[in-house]
């Protein structure tokens, strides 16, 4: 029963505290709290693009989100798929940053006007299951081919 308790009232927290906010200078977005699409569907040619945004001080797993979205980007499409990281402190003018209205470390995946949150998966896997990371990354990135 305590078992259950404890279980019940972790699943709770960690549906309400955003993994993001408790990295580095306690930040959030709120794209990425939740994953978010847009209904607008995306140009044939459009091209599939991931975004790390971070700030210039970083904790170890927001090195380890950067470090495993390339592995799983070079491992999985080679250099078929651009990635972007960027410092959302240092580059507050860039146009990226305001598009998608940045104010925390944020990993998206965009198509065209489609745009895929996975801010919360990375930073929950990215140290402890980076294969899950991996694979989530993957499975996003099929569904937008």
């Amino acid at each position: 029963m305590k078992t259950l308790i404890r279980l019940l009232s972790f699943i709770f927290v960690a549906n309400i505290v955003s993994i993001p906010a408790q990295c580095c200078n306690n930040t959030t977005s709120e794209n990425s709290i939740k994953c978010k699409t847009s209904s607008l569907k995306s140009k044939p040619n459009d091209k599939v693009k991931v975004y790390y945004f971070h700030a210039t001080h970083r904790c170890v797993t927001c090195e380890a989100v950067e470090s495993v979205t390339k592995e799983a980007l070079k491992e999985y499409y080679g250099d078929k798929i651009p990635f972007e990281s960027i410092n959302r402190e240092k580059e507050k003018d860039n146009p990226l940053v305001k598009k998608y209205k940045i104010s925390g470390q944020t990993l998206l995946i965009v198509k065209g006007d489609k745009t895929v949150d996975l801010t919360s998966v990375a930073f929950m896997n990215a140290r402890t299951n980076p294969d899950k990371l991996k694979s989530r990354i993957k499975t996003t990135i099929d569904s937008m081919l």
